[in-house]
């Protein structure tokens, strides 16, 4: 009788294992590291180069839209010059003057935006602290005080206004500066008038994933379902005048390729 043998089978299956496991950790099956590595080595295009911003400062690539110097690249929806306030490098909602829109248009964004209630807490619900921010003039991230402050799930901070619930509420409390970072793909019509491909909405609060990519199935509405119409490809960011002393800093974004 071989009494090697039972010792010997388990050593050849530790063996064969330890070379399948150490092949994973090289990056594939061990099957799988034969061959040319430079086949399957792309290197063009080159990535651009963009420079990171320090601290709050946007990158190098960013258009900025308020860097709390001026109202330039905003207007009232009528046409008038912005008359929100500019104060300390803020900007601050001056109820009943209406919505900002930028000057310009955009289509694919990265979005950011800092934004703070109030800290003197009134009103509850929709009545407190509420904003917005529409990309494209249409389809809406809610700026809202959700901290401690309840509200429909689809209504609070950082929703897809009545579309979409955020994964989280990461509301810091009244009078604490808050960020979205908002991954905006723009929505695509046919010639006859039909949506291509529908719009797409990735939303980060205060660093804290609350909407992954998220179709949108139209324009925000108040009242109803929402339902596409074909609108131009560059269209202006929005935001809103929704009677509360909102403010906010920092806004900038980086176009993004179709």
């Amino acid at each position: 009788m071989n009494t090697m043998a039972p010792t010997l089978a388990p050593r050849r299956a530790l063996a064969c294992c330890a070379g399948l496991f150490g092949g994973l950790l090289l990056g594939g099956p061990a099957f799988a590291q034969q061959g040319d590595p430079e086949a399957t080595e792309v290197w063009a295009p080159e990535p651009v180069v963009v420079t990171p911003g320090e601290g709050r400062a946007p990158p190098s690539d960013a258009v900025v839209l308020f860097d709390g110097s001026g109202l330039s690249a905003w207007r009232h929806l009528d046409g008038r010059d912005a008359e929100w306030d500019v104060l300390d490098g803020v900007l601050t909602v001056v109820p009943g003057t209406g919505d900002i829109a930028t000057r310009a248009g955009f289509g694919d964004v990265q979005l950011h935006v800092e934004w703070r209630s109030p800290d003197v807490v009134e009103g509850e619900g929709q009545g407190r602290g509420n904003s917005g921010v529409f990309l494209q003039g249409r389809y809406e991230v809610q700026v809202l005080d959700s901290y401690d402050n309840r509200t429909y799930s689809n209504g609070q901070a950082a929703s897809l206004y009545k579309q979409a619930i955020p994964l989280a509420n990461a509301s810091r409390g009244p009078g604490a500066w808050q960020s979205y970072d908002i991954v905006f793909r723009a929505p695509r019509f046919s010639d006859d008038g039909a949506v291509a491909s529908p719009a797409t909405v990735t939303v980060f609060h205060n660093g804290v994933l609350v909407q992954d990519h998220v179709t949108l199935r139209g324009p925000t509405v108040y009242i109803g379902e929402p339902a596409y119409a074909p609108h131009g490809e560059r269209e202006p960011i929005v935001l809103q005048d929704h009677d509360n002393p909102v403010s906010f800093r920092n806004i900038w974004l980086r176009e993004l390729e179709p």
